[in-house]
């Protein structure tokens, strides 16, 4: 699996944490920035990550802003991205299981290093259900992307 991620200046304390977890998990890193603490908009960074799912050059991508909620919503405006925000274990799991979620946004300012272990794992390794109920619904949120 190639995971595209993405940091602004709040989200690169996470920075570690994911590209451990990642390669953890076997998969291929494609970095869409940044690496430092200096203050840039999240917002960039995010379009990186998302254009990349929605392209084909990245399976998944993984976002991390100070509170995962900007990335989040700038990731959902790509066509075919479903981004969630996620701060919990069973979030993360649903997301995957019946969400299909193709992007995962986290917040440095609200997750420490060991949840954010978790979340990533359990996201990353957890498939989709494939239930028809579950297809059916992403079937329809995708339609409305015009």
């Amino acid at each position: 699996m190639r995971v595209a991620i993405a940091f602004d200046h709040a989200g690169v304390i996470l920075r570690p944490v994911v590209i451990e977890t990642v390669a953890a998990c076997g998969g291929e890193i494609m970095d869409c920035g940044t690496d430092s603490t200096e203050r840039v908009d999240y917002v960039p960074y995010a379009f990186a990550a998302a254009d990349a799912v929605s392209s084909g050059q990245a399976d998944r991508a993984i976002i991390c802003c100070g509170t995962g909620l900007g990335s989040c919503i700038a990731a959902s405006k790509v066509r075919g991205v479903r981004a969630v925000t996620v701060s919990d274990t069973y979030s993360a799991r649903m997301s995957r299981l019946h969400n299909d979620a193709n992007c995962l946004c986290l917040g440095g300012r609200v997750v420490g290093s060991e949840l954010a272990r978790d979340i990533l794992t359990l996201w990353l390794e957890t498939p989709f259900s494939d239930e028809e109920r579950h297809r059916r619904r992403i079937i329809e949120v995708m339609a409305r992307e015009g």
